[in-house]
């Protein structure tokens, strides 16, 4: 059974930066590509950085792109999202998630939000930015 576990979270001023890791607990999952989500208070989820875990280049929502790095440590088996500059439209509860489809990808996971085949969610990590 693997679980997904973020932490990082937390307040910050408008400007700041934080950085939010997110590591598997439990059997040796390998998966085929790996993302951060976020969800503000009514709104829908929304996808805002993925990538493949076997490499290439991560796709961002445009709305962090160029402020926000998502990077992940395979030994470690952590994946993280660095977010710089970050604005007060950033707060979010945000969530990592992984899955083993190969089906999966990372461009219609930004652009259509299809996460069908990510079956791994973490549990949140709040984000507040003021």
């Amino acid at each position: 059974h693997v679980q997904l576990v973020e932490s990082g979270g937390g307040s910050v001023q408008a400007g700041g930066s934080l950085r939010l890791s997110c590591g598997a607990s439990g059997h040796t999952y390998s998966s085929n590509c790996m993302g951060w989500f976020r969800q503000a208070p009514g709104k829908e989820r929304e996808g805002v950085a993925v990538i493949y875990a076997g490499g290439g280049s991560p796709d961002y929502d445009l709305s962090v792109k160029g402020r926000f790095t998502i990077s992940k440590d395979n030994a470690k088996n952590t994946l993280y999202l660095q977010m710089n500059s970050l604005k007060h439209e950033d707060t979010a509860m945000y969530y990592c998630a992984a899955g083993r489809d190969s089906r999966a990808n990372i461009i219609h996971i930004i652009n259509n939000n299809d996460t069908r085949y990510l079956e791994l969610w973490g549990q949140g990590t709040q984000v507040t930015v003021s």
